[in-house]
């Protein structure tokens, strides 16, 4: 996979060539009928460009799944440049689009060349816009938090090509197609890409058209169901996770695939990466990583490519799960950002964010953030993969940093070695990656869960008696949540019950009081159960019998005559 940037000549209206790259990358075989469906909906005619006082297209289904869908080429005078964005009505604003641009191509040279995917994610600008999709509120209320739609943020799934080309005036095609989207369907969008990338590099802007047509057809993502998503003669078979679904459960398996034909692409899970992958060379640490993540602490991720980094942050903000990660979180950062300036200016401390960088210029300008994670290339490998070790910040080099976790945390909770024995016999007896991900899952998920059980708990009982809840008054307020009451509770109903780990969990959750985390929990728990109470109450009132009017009442009726 490339990861090179260089330069290009201006993009050209004619076509661009491929570099002999095959259309469904390595170890993946394409459907014979891709090609042919594919060139027939090139053929078709494609939807009006239309003037800027026209009515708005029907976009609405599109919408429900993406925002738009951006060509970035590079410009041998501009640099990376915004080539095309569809739906051709889609307004991004001028801020938005150069950190797309920026975000879109690799931030350091490397001598590699082909395909390339990773995601980024970027704050929005210009504030609050209508978009042709208005179902927002009924999809978060249904949706797990962790996969909510975003109302600050745009997330990005880029495709990257670079291979060489003679026709170009410096010898490189480079060009990346990015699909931008509220959602957090990282697996879903990156499977998509996989599909229709190859396809647009061969044949331009027809194609896409005609996919995002496709894509307009397709139903809404509503929590709880399977879907099948066509997409150039290719279904794709998803099923929209439920926030009423039981945590760690397997996806729902029982597909229908009656009358598909060719036989669907079923994709596991929308969201969900190979978390054994992604923290191979982490094992051993993954305890005091989730205590970092937990706490809301600044973390940098150094990597060796837009890859590895976008996939390590992704790996870190989902290993909270079901607990949502409340902080600021970048895949995949460069020195053009906007924000640059406000995460490495050294006046005030980092802020709570999770930032992956593959500039070594950053290795100087974020030193004096607490937490710096280096990685190298993930490689799978028959053993146990060499483990980066835990070293003092102060051994950061400027130049030829070695992979390792620099930072003086030390972690309140001794470290789990029965995890660390089961993925070694896992690699000894070649077990598939999925079935270590999924044993790296339900390790976090436990640990998640029996630090927040004792929460859930203690926040429960502060929720007034029913009986309290009458017509005749207010609603009864929700009594506050005192955190040296919470600490008495754990001695009896701590996270020992259901945890064999040892250490510090009263400092821990000292700690966790003053993190994002522990706000943004406690502000949804309390939202949740004031609407629960506002409900109860409305129910008791339209349940009271209300008093006949007395004889006097019904002889003073007044009257009103309406216009």
């Amino acid at each position: 996979m490339g990861r090179a940037v260089g330069e290009s000549s201006k993009p050209q209206g004619g076509a661009a060539r491929r570099g002999g790259a095959e259309p469904w990358g390595p170890g993946r075989a394409g459907p014979g009928g891709a090609g042919a469906a594919m060139d027939a909906l090139c053929r078709a005619e494609p939807r009006p460009r239309r003037p800027a006082a026209a009515s708005p297209l029907p976009w609405s289904r599109f919408s429900a799944w993406l925002d738009c869908v951006c060509v970035v080429t590079f410009d041998l005078e501009l640099g990376q440049a915004m080539e095309l964005v569809y739906p051709y009505d889609f307004r991004l604003t001028e801020k938005e689009k150069t950190s797309i641009c920026y975000l879109s191509f690799p931030d350091s040279y490397s001598g590699g060349l082909g395909d390339t995917q990773f995601s980024f994610r970027l704050r929005q600008s210009g504030g609050q816009r209508t978009t042709h999709y208005e179902d927002d509120g009924e999809y978060n209320r249904e949706a797990p938090l962790t996969l909510q739609r975003e109302s600050a943020h745009y997330f990005g799934y880029v495709y990257f090509r670079q291979v060489k080309d003679s026709s170009m005036k410096r010898g490189y095609f480079q060009k990346s197609l990015v699909l931008v989207s509220r959602l957090p369907y990282v697996n879903l969008f990156q499977s998509l890409l996989q599909l229709i990338a190859p396809e647009y590099f061969d044949k331009l802007e027809p194609c896409l058209e005609a996919v995002c047509n496709e894509i307009d057809q397709w139903p809404p993502p509503v929590p709880g169901q399977t879907l099948n998503l066509p997409v150039m003669g290719i279904v794709i078979q998803v099923r929209i996770p439920s926030r009423v679904d039981k945590p760690g459960s397997s996806p729902v398996k029982q597909f229908n695939q009656e009358n598909l034909l060719p036989a669907p692409l079923v994709l596991p899970s929308i969201h969900e990466l190979d978390l054994f992958r992604c923290f191979q060379p982490v094992l051993i640490h993954v305890q005091m990583l989730w205590e970092l993540m937990l706490l809301g602490e600044p973390i940098v991720v150094m990597a060796p490519s837009p890859t590895v980094s976008s996939e390590m942050v992704l790996a870190l903000t989902s290993c909270l799960a079901p607990l949502r990660y409340c902080c600021d979180y970048r895949p995949y950062f460069t020195i053009h950002d906007s924000e640059f300036k406000e995460y490495t200016t050294r006046t005030q401390a980092p802020p709570n964010i999770v930032v992956g960088v593959t500039n070594p210029f950053f290795i100087k300008t974020l030193q004096h953030w607490p937490h710096i994670l280096r990685v190298g290339e993930l490689k799978m490998s028959g053993d146990l993969p060499k483990q980066v070790k835990v070293k003092k910040l102060t051994k950061l080099k400027t130049l030829d940093t070695k992979p390792g976790i620099y930072t003086s945390y030390k972690t309140f909770l001794h470290k789990d070695k029965t995890l660390i024995k089961r993925l070694l016999k896992g690699i000894q007896r070649k077990r598939p990656s999925e079935v270590q991900s999924a044993l790296l899952r339900r390790h976090l998920l436990e640990l998640t869960q029996s630090f927040i059980i004792p929460l859930e708990h203690y926040i429960a009982s502060l929720m007034p008696l029913q009986r309290a809840i009458t017509p005749w008054k207010n609603p009864p307020q929700i009594r506050p949540f005192r955190q040296d009451d919470f600490m008495k509770t754990l001695e009896h109903a701590g996270p020992q019950l259901t945890c064999v780990l040892k250490g510090d969990w009263l400092g821990l959750y000292r700690r966790f009081f003053r993190s994002p985390n522990f706000d943004g929990w406690y502000r949804q728990r309390h939202k949740e159960m004031t609407q629960k109470l506002e409900a109860l109450h409305l129910e008791a009132i339209c349940e009271a019998a209300l008093p006949k009017p007395t004889e006097s009442q019904t002889g003073n009726v007044i009257c009103c005559w309406l216009p």
